[in-house]
């Protein structure tokens, strides 16, 4: 549950002291397949909490989750079971909604309550502008544009006339939204989640909103806060009195295991993965060498090394790739040298790769071939048909 202060910027005409208000704001949860069921403990909750006193009760707008996501239909059904109770949205999202039909809704459910509506707005959620029909777009601009458009509609100023003289109405009519709460304008709330939206809403003459999330790099919350409440009352222009309500979570344990388990809460929560920036790839000094183990070298072409003979033994696997910065080391007895990656000997440009032999490889083709001669001089000596 989270706790909502109302303080009062002004005293009375008569000199009396500020008073601290005191609310609650409730999501209105039910389980999947039990929406019924939640609605119907929702307005007990505001049942019981009118007799406990408290001042006001503001509910959140969710949607597509099992949160209640029409606040203005519900404040209707909880009104006519409290008489005295405040009744808040904390928040509706105004990018989403028709800011004609929020206006119509909004009189009629302060009219039936009386006059206990505390409407609070703010840009909402994001993520469902397909959904709605709408072309993806900056949520906090369009919800400001709307916001412009149902502030004229719940004052009763003129929308727009009639154009199409086929309608029911004549044209040229002034077009108003109907039905209208007079006092309703001034208890309109705006969120803010920083300095600069906080002077916004106080130029538009609005009540703020501040909850315990507040947008940007901040080092001091508190000091910051403080900020955002001297700025708003520095710029509001409204003819009522200005006011600000701060939000705070408080969870009531009704048992020391409940206690222990919120108090444990933090350390089961998931939290985000903390993204540790790889070291930047190290580069070679002007000049230096990279150390000698495994050259990734013979990008050879480099070195204009001549193309191993057909069907030789380097064949049968690609050679390492050289590169920028990379050692060479030197060795062998051919002129041209080697190159030595230390495991195998690649040679260098002008080494002659197809003409190297072993000298037991020489000897044994030495010995082959004067074997054959040998055969084949006794077959032409004892071979009759040879002889003649």
């Amino acid at each position: 549950m989270t706790t909502v202060a109302v303080n009062d910027t002004a005293t009375t005409a008569a000199g009396e002291a500020r008073r601290l208000r005191l609310g609650f704001n409730s999501r209105i949860a039910f389980p999947a397949g039990h929406a019924a069921e939640g609605l119907r403990d929702g307005i007990e909750l505001f049942r019981v909490a009118e007799q406990l006193g408290y001042d006001t009760g503001w509910v959140y707008q969710r949607h597509f989750d099992n949160y209640l996501a029409s606040p203005l239909v519900f404040h209707a059904a909880v009104a006519q079971h409290t008489e005295r109770i405040g009744l808040g949205t904390a928040i509706i999202g105004a990018r989403y909604e028709d800011p004609v039909l929020l206006a119509e809704a909004a009189g009629t459910a302060d009219l039936l309550s009386g006059g206990r509506l505390q409407l609070g707005l703010g840009t909402g959620q994001g993520g469902y502008d397909h959904i709605f029909g709408q072309e993806p777009n900056d949520g906090r601009d369009q919800s400001q544009a709307r916001l412009a458009t149902f502030l004229r509609g719940i004052r009763g100023e003129k929308l727009g006339e009639v154009t199409d003289p086929a309608g029911l109405v004549a044209a040229g009519t002034g077009l108003f939204v109907r039905p209208t709460s007079p006092t309703l304008p001034d208890r309109v709330w705006y969120g803010g989640g920083s300095v600069a939206s906080a002077e916004r809403v106080g130029r538009q003459g609005l009540r703020l909103l501040l909850s315990t999330i507040l947008h940007g790099q901040i080092d001091d919350y508190g000091a910051e806060l403080a900020r955002a409440v001297e700025a708003y009352r520095a710029a509001y222009t409204g003819t009522s009195p200005s006011r600000v309500a701060i939000a705070r979570s408080v969870l009531p344990a009704t048992s020391p295991e409940l206690a222990r388990g919120y108090a444990a809460y933090d350390d089961r929560a998931p939290r985000r993965p903390v993204r540790r920036r790889r070291p930047a790839a190290r580069r070679p000094e002007p000049g230096g060498q990279r150390r000698a183990h495994r050259v990734p070298a013979a990008r050879l072409r480099a070195a204009r090394q001549p193309a191993p003979a057909r069907g030789h033994r380097r064949n049968r696997r690609p050679p390492p790739r050289l590169g920028a910065g990379d050692a060479v080391v030197i060795g062998g007895r051919r002129p041209g040298g080697w190159l030595s990656t230390g495991r195998t000997c690649w040679p260098a440009a002008g080494a002659g790769v197809g003409r190297r032999r072993s000298s037991s490889s020489s000897l044994r083709t030495s010995r082959r071939s004067a074997e054959r001669r040998s055969r084949s001089v006794a077959r032409r000596t004892h071979d009759p048909a040879r002889r003649r």
